[in-house]
């Protein structure tokens, strides 16, 4: 070989040298900038757009589809080469085939045998991203351009991912501290202690499901000779109950001081209830009044479990009333329930989590073993009879089952 031609193929090798490190410092600058974008926490639709470019620019990538999972969905939210109308809608369902870079010559559906690669990135060994390469010349380079536009790869998804995570985690304990707010307000509403009298006394078990729940109890004195109270059960849960409760409990205590009949006190409180939820929301209720000089309860049953009023041994079931609450503009019929009450008479109330309660067989609570059980212990006090209850149910519920709902009791009993 002359000189000459040996100095010719040198500068060749040189130029094609320098042409490679260019390539790199350029691939390396990309990663760079990717990297500080990461960094600077910027949003998701640019860090696309900057990988879009590092692969079609940096990388020559001549074709390109990068599908990211969003919401339950994979996506493609970049690509180059394609029709956006081209991706068919059904590409999604069938990436979890490829397990591991691999090539696409053989491949049979259309969309993916348009590529020469498809490089799937991982994230706990989930996959979070899936990125589809083609138009790579014969002379290309394939294997470190793989490799590079697989790490550029991982770190956009990673990066991507944990934006998710992060979002999911924000969001996460926004509604913790929503349902901490929402039980705090909630305990605030329910009273925290019940008088015990010459005449009455009252006692209670309150066990929410999820720390925020939808029963309610309660109790008013109106004057020297009337007092009143409920037990009532919202439909929902958490932040909505909660609020719909505030609500309840402004309605009741303004509409029952009053004073006026059952009745009319009930059809005011549906009306109330139906302009806050109209009929999207409702609750059932049980309200009762009892006057000391004639010794009689009056109440109303809208739609709720019947307590059992129990005297002389006998046990009744305190059943008349009318619908529930909030889910019509104007209650069909309304009927008061009135009984004479007797020395000792015992009102055990309660809401659907008690009898929906199963043991580990899936045998349920049902109202006749309440009402047994009502029965069998209507001498106790009402302290010792809600301890009695609770350890029932318990030990019928067994440790391993839990609640399918609110567990609420409210226990009154009347010395006439």
């Amino acid at each position: 070989m002359s000189q000459f031609a040996e100095r010719k193929q040198e500068l060749v090798s040189t130029k094609k040298l320098e042409r490679e490190l260019n390539l790199k410092q350029l691939q390396i600058n990309s990663l760079l900038s990717i990297t500080q974008a990461i960094n600077d926490n910027v949003k998701a639709p640019e860090l696309f757009a900057m990988y879009k470019s590092f692969l079609t620019w940096e990388m020559e990538v001549k074709k390109m589809a990068l599908f990211i999972l969003q919401e339950g969905l994979w996506v493609c939210v970049t690509h180059q080469g394609i029709s956006g109308n081209y991706i068919p809608k059904s590409a999604g369902e069938k990436l979890l085939q490829f397990e591991k870079l691999q090539s696409l010559k053989d491949e049979k559906v259309p969309f993916f045998k348009d590529f020469d690669v498809v490089i799937p990135v991982k994230h706990k060994k989930e996959p979070i991203a899936y990125t589809f390469i083609g138009g790579f010349e014969e002379n290309d380079d394939m294997y470190n351009k793989i490799q590079f536009i697989t790490t550029i790869t991982n770190i956009i998804a990673v990066a991507i991912e944990n934006k998710r995570l992060f979002k999911r985690q924000l969001e996460q304990e926004r509604l913790k501290r929503e349902m901490e707010l929402a039980s705090e307000m909630q305990h605030m509403l329910i009273p925290t202690s019940l008088p015990q009298t010459d005449c009455f006394e009252l006692a209670s078990i309150y066990k929410p499901k999820l720390g925020v729940g939808g029963d309610y109890f309660d109790f008013i004195e109106l004057d020297e000779d009337n007092f009143v109270f409920c037990i009532a059960d919202i439909s929902g849960k958490g932040v909505a109950a909660a609020l719909l409760m505030a609500n309840f409990q402004a309605n009741f205590h303004t509409l029952i001081r009053k004073n006026d009949p059952l009745e009319i006190f009930i059809d005011q409180l549906n009306q109330s209830l139906y302009l806050i939820t109209g009929g999207d929301k409702f609750l059932t209720l049980f309200v009762a009044k009892y006057n000391k000089k004639t010794n009689k309860l009056s109440y109303i049953n809208a739609g709720h479990n019947p307590p059992f009023l129990v005297m002389n041994e006998n046990c009744i079931e305190l059943d008349k009333g009318c619908a529930i609450l909030g889910g019509l503009s104007s209650l069909p019929s309304i009927e008061v329930g009135e009984q004479q009450l007797e020395q000792n008479a015992l009102i055990c109330t309660f809401t659907d989590g008690l009898t929906d309660a199963q043991n580990p067989e899936g045998e349920y609570f049902t109202q006749l073993m309440m009402k047994d059980f009502v029965q069998s212990h209507s001498n106790l006090d009402v302290e010792k009879f809600n301890e009695k209850l609770f350890q029932t149910v318990e030990q019928f519920k067994g440790e391993n089952t839990d609640y399918p709902d609110d567990f609420t009791v409210l226990t009154c009993k009347i010395s006439a």
